[in-house]
């Protein structure tokens, strides 16, 4: 997909299961996001399981979900900021982030996607 891509790092309460973590953020704020920005045309949540991960020496993880939000270009995306600098629109999301999200952890970023492609005459 080409166009704009913000990566959000976010972290849960840690008064929160896990669950109870993915319910709110699933079934309250995505389509409270999806509602206050119509610029975005891909909105992807991928949970984090640490399970298994390899970290060597790096600092711990601090985030339980990876988000990605798509815009068709940068002006989706400044679109979506200035959306988000109007109070009223602030204000309701501020407010539903602190029903689940421990908000002075949150990292947003724009991101230049690379993709390569999978062949197997790569295979050693």
């Amino acid at each position: 997909m080409s166009g704009c891509k913000v990566i959000a790092l976010l972290r849960k309460r840690d008064d929160l299961l896990r669950e109870a973590f993915v319910d709110y953020y699933e079934s309250r704020h995505a389509p409270l996001i999806l509602a206050s920005f119509p610029s975005i045309v891909a909105y992807r949540r991928n949970y984090s399981d640490f399970t298994d991960a390899f970290a060597s020496a790096a600092s711990p993880f601090d985030f339980d979900v990876v988000t990605e939000i798509h815009f068709a270009d940068r002006a989706g995306y400044d679109d979506m900021l200035a959306r988000h600098a109007q109070p009223a629109i602030a204000e309701a999301i501020a407010a539903d982030e602190a029903n689940f999200l421990d908000r002075a952890r949150t990292r947003m970023f724009v991101v230049e996607p690379r993709e390569s492609a999978v062949t197997r005459e790569h295979e050693i």
